[in-house]
């Protein structure tokens, strides 16, 4: 066929126009944002365990805007799984995190640093049945000596305690539910810690994912293998390591957390090592 024929047989296959044969990939936030205080739903786990978050507003930087219910993924971290443990208590999962976005392959995720609950927790009636309330137009048996009754405080002990809940309202305090955790507590920031220039080696698994290994230099000190997280460091890192046939040493820095007993780490730094011969690689 010549190329006068195969142009006008792509025109015409095409209805016309050429470029709708491409594929235009979606607008994604950069990597690094940092976004305070945002509200949404949590959601999940899906069939891979993986957790989601359903922002309730737009979310922008004034080039990209990520509509309102668009499911993100949310990272595996030490807040993630306080998240979680405090969700399993509440009958409707919303929250406002500080999180911030990476971007990995063509996807956007969320790396959670703290997180505020927005809906109140459930109460005892709502997770069990009552199975000491009045049948339907029995007469109630309320007993009246029992020293939890509220009937039985005083009227000047009941206005004291109102007019300290006023109090408490104006002043933004909140008094704590029975189990600890109330609409509205803040949790204290979680265990990550910052790994600041260490020798790291990648490492690629059968699966195809990669995990960083820090080099120890012959020393006899036990190897922790970190599980890396999506973002665009990790691309890059990944694609030099693609064009070497061994595994490659690099200066890292980043975010180290732990989810469900694991290690992970989020990379703000890969930077190759040469060894100029020196370590074999």
């Amino acid at each position: 066929m010549s190329t006068k024929l195969l142009i006008l047989f792509l025109v015409f296959s095409t209805g016309g126009n050429p470029s709708t044969t491409r594929l235009t990939p979606p607008a994604l936030l950069p990597d690094g944002l940092m976004l305070e205080s945002l509200a949404g739903n949590l959601n999940g786990p899906d069939s891979n365990d993986c957790f989601f978050f359903e922002p309730l507003e737009d979310i922008t930087d004034k080039n990209v805007i990520v509509k309102a219910g668009t499911k993100l993924k949310l990272l595996p971290s030490a807040t993630l799984e306080k998240i979680i443990a405090d969700a399993n208590q509440r009958s409707i999962s919303r929250y406002r995190l500080n999180v911030r976005v990476t971007k990995y392959k063509g996807t956007n995720y969320l790396y959670p640093s703290y997180f505020v609950p927005i809906s109140e927790p459930q109460t005892s009636e709502q997770t069990s049945p009552d199975k000491t309330a009045p049948a339907k137009g029995a007469p109630d048996k309320t007993n009246l000596n029992d020293a939890n009754d509220i009937l039985t405080m005083p009227p000047d002990i009941l206005e004291k305690f109102e007019a300290a809940k006023a109090r408490m309202a104006k002043s933004g305090q909140r008094i704590s539910d029975s189990n600890g955790i109330s609409a509205g507590k803040q949790n204290p920031p979680a265990s990550d810690s910052a790994l600041i220039d260490r020798a790291a080696i990648l490492v690629e698994q059968k699966n195809g994912e990669f995990i960083l290994v820090p080099d120890t230099l012959g020393r006899n000190v036990p190897r922790v293998s970190l599980i890396l997280l999506p973002c665009e460091k990790l691309e890059l890192a990944e694609l030099e390591q693609s064009t070497q046939p061994e595994p490659m040493r690099f200066k890292i820095a980043g975010i180290t957390t732990k989810y469900k007993n694991n290690d992970y780490l989020l990379l703000q730094k890969a930077t190759r090592i040469h060894s100029h011969g020196n370590f074999g690689l």
